[in-house]
């Protein structure tokens, strides 16, 4: 399985990064990774061509130079101009004439400027799936043109490791690896775009999205929905994995426009067919899936913002459910418009921060309550520190139901699943813990056999517990799963202490949002005073 690639493989991935990081010179993990991610996209459609450009050539009847013949097979068309053999002929070029593929005149350029000419070039003749997504800034004078090159030759060796279809899988797994390794370069901006792929995996392998819709509400670079497809080809027959894959539909929406593109390049180089939308309000204010439901939903929302409401907000039809969401913390409205968004068997599974589990602030705790009463919870994971790149803080997995006794499961109702995974993973570098593949069966496992008819589950102590709603009702709805699963003292203790420093922290956050707005509030009064004086 995927799941537990190493070796020549992974060493692959890592020694392509390692040797493309040390071209990066000085410039920013930030900004060298749309130069880097943007040759792989580039080298990925390439390979593509070419190996639906050798098919056609052995079809009597086929027409190799039709662009109508890739795009009936979900390849892109790559003008001469932007195709990898040029751009790799071309790597040292300094004064090279071409036509412009915008205005058709001519002019002369140097590598960067034959990239950003291939870029517009693929665009314009893949404008309804491409039109401003490729990055066209590498003939920028302030980027040096010899790494530009060398970049070119690199990533022109991927073919020394296999051909075709293979050839194209490594360079998607290259892409989603460079996305990981600059997300750990960029650190706390880094997790804006990328969820660690082991937590990603957990989510996936619980959720088991066979076939429906899925949907990100706020999908980064896109590695739910690559784990998503990588789950149905991992559990598929070999025969008929792109059949398989066929049988769902994606659908995603971004606010930061720089990420979408990453995403919608990310998804290509997959082959990944799917709706991703972009604008700058995000799914809060400009909700672009309105009136669609879905089967699947997987989300990693940014932890605990405070500024998302806007009062067009306050008559939602979002909230009907679980009451109007605190003002000054979006993380029950990202579960209220995610539980909304649920088709009527549908499920989800969301990362939180673990304050969202047990904070009484601002009403949290009656929405919990409500959420709890209507059978809105399926299970809680607790998780290790040290899984994402934003934060050190330990986050949570929630995943919501629409309906416990629907779907061929168990009827779940009035019954909550607690695994707390606390202690699990290991250390993938001094700063950094990931799941490993056991740490992922167990939990995923643990959840099926809960879920499932006749699935043989049983409690574990310190590690899962079923709750009702009569032992919830006892820690004031609190959902903290080492409140439920733990039975020695020492773990009482231990979760009863983590959830009054959660407490403690979510009230002087309300503080210092008070003293600010107090604060505000004052140098407006003086403003006025000054301004009539």
């Amino acid at each position: 399985m995927a799941s537990e690639r190493n070796g020549s493989d992974l060493q692959f991935e890592a020694d392509l990064f390692k040797a493309a990081d040390k071209l990066r010179g000085n410039l920013e993990p930030s900004e060298y990774k749309h130069v880097a991610l943007g040759l792989i996209f580039l080298k990925y459609i390439s390979e593509a061509f070419e190996a639906q450009r050798a098919k056609l050539e052995q079809e009597e009847y086929a027409d190799p130079n039709d662009p109508e013949e890739y795009t009936a097979a979900r390849v892109f068309w790559v003008p001469e101009i932007a195709r990898w053999s040029y751009l790799k002929d071309n790597a040292r070029a300094r004064d090279l004439e071409i036509i412009d593929p915008v205005t058709g005149n001519k002019k002369k350029v140097d590598i960067g400027g034959l990239i950003d000419a291939a870029m517009e070039a693929i665009e314009k003749a893949n404008a309804t799936t491409l039109k401003g997504v490729l990055p066209k800034d590498y003939g920028r004078p302030a980027l040096d043109k010899t790494m530009i090159g060398d970049l070119v030759m690199l990533f022109s060796d991927v073919t020394m490791h296999t051909e075709g279809e293979k050839s194209r899988d490594l360079l998607g797994r290259a892409y989603e690896y460079f996305l990981s390794g600059f997300a750990g370069a960029e650190g706390r901006r880094g997790g804006e775009f990328f969820t660690p792929r082991s937590v990603v995996r957990v989510m996936v392998e619980m959720l088991e999205p066979w076939r429906g819709r899925v949907y990100d509400p706020c999908c980064g670079s896109g590695g739910m929905f690559v784990q998503s497809e990588k789950f149905i080809e991992d559990h598929s027959d070999q025969r008929h994995v792109e059949e398989a894959k066929r049988q769902i539909s994606i659908y995603g929406q971004e606010r930061n426009h720089t990420t979408w593109k990453l995403c919608k390049m990310n998804l290509a180089v997959r082959g990944i067919d799917a709706d991703i939308r972009w604008n700058n309000e995000g799914s809060f204010i400009r909700d672009e899936f309105s009136n669609t439901y879905f089967d699947y939903i997987l989300a990693n929302p940014p932890f605990n913002v405070s500024d998302w409401w806007r009062e067009s907000l306050a008559e939602d039809i979002r909230w009907d459910a679980f009451g109007t969401p605190p003002q000054g913390n979006a993380n029950y409205a990202w579960l209220s418009h995610i539980y909304h968004h649920l088709a009527p068997r549908g499920t989800a599974g969301v990362v939180l921060a673990n304050g969202s589990m047990s904070s009484q602030q601002s009403g949290e705790g009656e929405m919990r309550r409500r959420m709890v009463e209507q059978d809105a919870v399926d299970c809680m994971v607790a998780l290790p520190g040290q899984l994402f790149y934003s934060t050190q803080i330990p986050a949570c997995l929630w995943f919501l139901a629409k309906d416990k006794s629907a779907n061929g499961h168990r009827d779940r109702r009035g019954e909550i699943l607690f695994i707390d995974a606390r202690k699990m993973g290991v250390m993938a570098d001094r700063t950094r813990r990931e799941l490993s593949g056991d740490d992922i069966s167990l939990i995923a496992g643990t959840y099926h056999s809960w879920r499932n008819k006749d699935g043989g589950y049983e409690d574990v102590p310190g590690f899962c517990k079923v709750a009702t709603r009569d032992e919830l009702e006892k820690h004031r709805y609190s959902l903290t799963p080492g409140l439920y699963v733990g039975t020695q003292a020492s773990d009482e203790d231990e979760a009863e202490f983590e959830e009054k420093v959660l407490e403690l922290t979510a009230s002087l956050q309300e503080l210092f949002e008070a003293s600010r707005d107090a604060e505000d509030a004052v140098l407006k009064a003086l403003a006025r005073v000054s301004a009539n004086g």
